[in-house]
């Protein structure tokens, strides 16, 4: 089955609803000195700093992790009073475009993804120039200094890259697949890079469209049947895990499958075994942390990392020995 179509702009219109996590948060004494009012679909939150926020990323609409970065994001505009705008295209162009749309709007703080980051060259100067203050997020940890990015939240793909292949290694594993979903995605590409360079058997890359799944579980299988002697297949992604376990099936491989993210159906798939582990670089954190910076640098002048180093939200592995730890966060959309 297809994943849902690229979602290239969305606005919700401002309600009361929040969800009971904003809810507690804002009951307890102490979270905020001011007040916020969140949409049902948690895309705009606003009231009381008067701070407008636009968070812009290239996650496709109705992915889980990013579903967990938005989330993540909202609970911290409601938490600073922060009237806040989610959109996203995993078009880079389209996601560039996005973001100029954020100043024209008058934005006074942009949270984006550096996936490709010589596409938002020009709109996060434009925002510099604009005296908008840019905050990067989840990709682009070699690229957002360069950029001109005033802080980074995120995982070191390359250093996650890396304690995957030693893990390998340590579960015995001799020849790895390496999925990648998206080409030209360096978050993607480090990963598999570092798995390469620190894991002491082989390790080859596959590269295929992430939004056919039909079609890349299809590859995959066809894969494993060309080279039967592979024997874990490591994913980019909690949803792409859970198709390399039915093409494992299909293929009629012994091969392992381990992923990078993680999301409540991945940790049902570490319970039953159908997964080794996952990698968690913590979206909602990430979505947190990226819109309450803006709302610290606007109110404090704050700079998490004095600018110069990247705030780390992973790796941390979810094994079964450790999965049901994070199995209740993981249902209430929070891990």
């Amino acid at each position: 089955m297809k994943t849902p179509p690229p979602h290239r702009y969305r606005r919700s219109t401002p309600g009361t609803v929040l969800t009971a996590a904003v809810a507690v948060c804002l009951l307890l004494a102490g979270c905020s000195g001011s007040g916020g009012s969140q949409s049902g679909s948690g895309a705009r939150v606003s009231g009381g700093s008067g701070l407008k926020v636009a968070m812009v990323t290239h996650g496709a609409e109705g992915d889980a992790f990013w579903q967990l970065v938005r989330k993540g994001a909202e609970v911290a505009a409601a938490k600073d009073g922060i009237e806040l705008t989610y959109a996203s295209d995993p078009d880079a162009a389209g996601q560039a475009e996005l973001a100029r749309d954020a100043i024209r709007e008058g934005a006074d703080g942009i949270a984006l993804t550096l996936a490709k980051p010589d596409a938002m060259k020009g709109p996060i100067a434009d925002a510099k120039a604009a005296g908008i203050p840019v905050v990067g997020l989840n990709s682009g940890i070699d690229a957002w200094r360069s950029r001109g990015v005033l802080e980074y939240f995120g995982q070191d793909e390359s250093l996650a890259g890396r304690a995957v292949g030693d893990k390998l290694d340590d579960l015995g594993a001799k020849h790895a697949l390496c999925v990648i979903h998206e080409r030209g995605n360096i978050a993607l590409e480090a990963r598999c890079a570092g798995v390469k360079k620190s894991f002491g058997g082989r390790t080859d890359m596959l590269y295929g469209d992430g939004t056919d799944m039909d079609a890349l579980t299809e590859s995959i299988a066809a894969r494993l049947r060309l080279d039967s002697d592979i024997d874990e297949v490591v994913t980019n992604g909690a949803q792409f895990a859970l198709a390399a376990v039915t093409s494992v099936r299909k293929a009629g491989s012994r091969a392992h499958v381990a992923t990078f993210d993680l999301n409540k159906d991945l940790v049902k798939a570490v319970q039953d075994g159908d997964v080794q582990f996952a990698v968690d670089q913590q979206p909602y954190l990430q979505g947190y942390l990226a819109v309450d910076a803006l709302w610290l640098h606007k109110s404090n002048g704050n700079v998490s990392g004095g600018g110069v180093a990247p705030v780390l939200t992973g790796p941390a592995f979810v094994t079964k020995a450790n999965v049901a730890s994070v199995a209740k966060l993981a249902a209430a959309g929070t891990r």
